[in-house]
Order: C-alpha cells, then structure tokens, then sequence
C-alpha cells in the first residue's frame, strides 16, 4: 500500500467532495499534514492531522469507493497516527457521523463530546462543520522517544 505526504489540494478536495465531506475551513497551510493512499497521481484516499499541541485532530479520512476494502483507510490512519507522534502528538481525537465500528477496530473509543479539550472543542470541525450527532472519538499514542510537543500549529 503506497502512502504518501502532501498530495495537492485539488485532490484533496476532490476526494473530500466525493466522500461529501466538508472542506470549507481547510486553508493553504492545511495540506501539509494529509497523507494520500495509492498512485500520487491519483491518490484513491486521503486523510489529515490538526496538531495542537500533545493533541491532534484526525480529520478527513476519504476513500474513493472503488479503493474500499481494500486497506487503503486503515493504512492511513496507522500512518496518520505515527505522523502524529513524531510531532508530539499523544491523544488523537476524531468526529464521525458513519464510521464508528471501523475507528473503533483500529483502538479508538467513543468520548463524550463534553470531555474534549478546549483546543478541539474550536476547530471549526468540532464546533460547527460537523452536526452535534456526530460521534467523538479518541486514542491514545505512546510517547515517541526524543519528540517534544510542539506549540500549535494550526489546520491539517
């Protein structure tokens, strides 16, 4: 499974828009933290990290339909995960309105939207592009030996 950083954002965009996912709060600087699944030319998945922080926002997980059970999702959360940890990430939160049972197979567990931080309680994700039904999740990563919080540092 090829999984890549930085695919451009009209592919982003475009993957987001077929997975009817919203992309109205991603700006420029937002792409440098989305990894693609597949040819990089045409990447069949994508997915990105907000870091704020020791925390993080997974956001954007979008397959094309004919890249599904295949791996390519699970591929890029496992590589999304370790992107985090490199940057100092220790507790990754997500929003889901469909895929609970596939992100709780991969070690996340349902939280009580009350109980995220503050820092993810503002991202537009959390506050406003997703609907209230939609379900918090969260993991842990284990601390990556030698990495230092960083300060936050904005969409991804």
């Amino acid at each position: 499974m090829n999984i890549f950083r930085n695919p451009t954002e009209a592919q982003v965009r475009r993957l987001l828009a077929a997975c009817q996912l919203p992309t109205s709060d991603l700006l420029p600087e937002s792409f440098e933290h989305f990894l693609g699944c597949g040819a990089a030319q045409s990447p069949t998945g994508v997915v990105g990290v907000e870091i704020y922080g020791n925390v993080g926002l997974l956001r954007s997980l979008a397959v094309a339909t004919d890249g599904r059970g295949v791996g390519c999702g699970k591929a890029l959360v496992a590589e999304a995960e370790r992107y985090a940890q490199s940057k100092g990430v220790t507790e990754l939160y997500l929003l889901t309105t469909t895929a609970e049972r596939f992100f709780e197979r991969l070690g996340y567990s349902r939280s009580a939207r009350e109980a995220a931080p503050e820092v993810i309680r503002r991202t537009n994700e959390f506050s406003s592009l997703c609907p209230s039904s939609a379900v918090l999740m969260t993991k842990r990563l284990p601390a990556e030996p030698g990495t230092q919080p960083t300060s936050a540092s904005g969409h991804g």
